[in-house]
């Protein structure tokens, strides 16, 4: 007798659990319940002017092989395009700086440090001393910012590091696990005793993409939306299930679990997985693992906004030769930006200038108590600022997406642990707020989770 498998969410989590469960060995009937009319969850894109732009994830990151393994498997490994301009900067007081060489924001040579003249000469030679600070011993977890502050000294890691690291999570670097977010850097201190040694190392091979050399970042033709769509054409006619919400989730006693739909169906399901953000799995559980819902509850996820402007003709020109830039925390408006147009030159822009900023993050919400207009206006004059640019966009358009960015807080594997053992056998969760934020993440974490659920594990 084969195994029903209830999916909650048809994002690119949800979708990746149904794939890899339909083609395991393993007999499953699976159906996947989404709220939307369409696949994809976050990742989507929004018309702005003439141009289709990503209004959630842009990009997938190279090295990280578990979203590019999945692109080949569906087909669309021809479709893949390498990054165009690979430099990032960071706006100082001096001006836009490229990031020194390295990884993860920390300079792989002394060298590049102490040239680089976004912070003064003193925070320079302290964060030179950093392979001569003690190792730390304890296993006990610790927060980015603790981190960075004690191998590197507060003036290099506010000034360089941390707008690059706090970008990636929207988050505030005191506040987020070093094992949970960037586990690379306590694995750096612990195994080679410098950070600067970690960023030396020799980075994880990654796939070559097809239409171009390896660049850290790669993205598909026609927008990364194609990803989930074709995950939901390779899905068993009649696994998919869109315009439903899940409004509750019971279980009878020793029977299977019962999940109840909001157009009045009652599905019996063996085994749930809650591919859904952590508020909404966390109201689903409320009945039947209600000391998992508590705990899920304390991942708190933070609201952002994705600003998008497309210039007249011949703007592009005026662009740095670099993907985008990030800012001390605070520090404007906008937390970054990225110059879509030289991240990704073989889209259809032209010679237009096409810039993403993105506003908001955890601690930085009050920036989303403005209108629409009043957000697009202020990115608008920060771009113009930063960048020089004299001309005003022809198109712009905004993007909210309220408590999107999951915040992995200092004990977040702890945590994670806990939950885990209190779900009773057969219900799953899994997506942003637990192992990994990016796609790929999510790719490799629904491929765990989806050989657990038939395996009865």
């Amino acid at each position: 007798m084969s195994r029903r498998v209830v999916v909650v969410g048809a994002g690119i989590t949800g979708l990746t659990v149904a794939y890899r469960m339909l083609r395991s060995p393993y007999t499953v009937e699976v159906l996947v319940v989404e709220t939307d009319r369409e696949p994809g969850g976050v990742i989507r894109s929004v018309r702005v002017g003439d141009l289709d732009l990503e209004a959630g994830p842009d990009a997938l990151l190279v090295r990280k092989p578990w979203a590019l393994d999945l692109c080949y498997e569906l087909g669309l490994e021809g479709e893949l395009v390498p990054q165009g301009a690979t430099a990032s900067q960071v706006l100082t007081p001096r001006g836009l700086l490229p990031v020194p060489s390295g990884r993860l924001g920390i300079p792989a040579s002394a060298t590049g440090l102490v040239r680089w003249k976004g912070m003064p000469v003193a925070a320079r030679l302290r964060a030179m001393a950093e392979p001569l600070v003690p190792r730390r011993h304890s296993e006990r977890d610790t927060s980015v910012a603790a981190l960075l502050r004690r191998r590197l000294g507060r003036g290099a890691t506010e000034a360089l590091v941390a707008p690059l690291l706090a970008g990636i999570y929207a988050g505030d670097i005191d506040r987020l696990s070093v094992e949970a977010a960037f586990p690379e850097l306590a694995l750096w201190e612990r195994e080679l005793g410098s950070l600067r040694a970690g960023a030396r190392a020799k980075a994880v091979p990654v796939r070559r993409v097809p239409a171009g050399p390896t660049t850290p970042f790669a993205t598909i033709r026609g927008g990364l939306h194609r990803l989930p769509a074709a995950l939901a054409e390779a899905l068993e006619p009649g696994t998919l299930r869109f315009g439903a919400t899940v409004v509750k989730l019971g279980r009878e006693e020793r029977g299977p679990y019962r999940v109840a739909t909001d157009d009045g169906d009652d599905l019996p399901a063996d085994a749930v997985v809650l591919a859904t953000p952590a508020s909404v799995s966390a109201e689903l559980l409320a009945e039947v693992a209600p000391r998992a819902a508590q705990l899920i509850r304390q991942i708190s996820a933070a609201s952002t906004a994705i600003a998008l402007f497309v210039y007249p003709k011949g703007t592009n020109r005026r662009l740095p030769e670099a993907a985008g830039f990030v800012t001390r925390r605070g520090a404007l408006p906008i937390t970054a930006a990225t110059a879509i147009s030289k991240k990704w030159p073989r889209q259809a822009f032209g010679s237009r200038a096409v810039v993403r900023a993105y506003v908001g993050g955890d601690g930085l919400e009050h920036e989303l108590d403005r209108s629409d207009d009043e957000i697009l206006s202020s990115a608008r004059d920060t771009l113009a600022g930063v960048y020089r640019l004299t001309a005003e966009p022809e198109h712009a358009a905004l993007v909210r997406w309220p408590g999107s960015m999951p915040q992995y807080a200092v004990g977040h594997l702890e945590r994670l642990g806990a939950i885990e053992a209190a779900l009773p056998p057969g219900l799953y969760v899994a997506g942003g707020a637990y192992r990994g934020a990016g796609i790929p993440d999510r790719v490799r974490e629904a491929g765990a989770v989806a050989d657990r659920v038939v395996r009865q594990d």
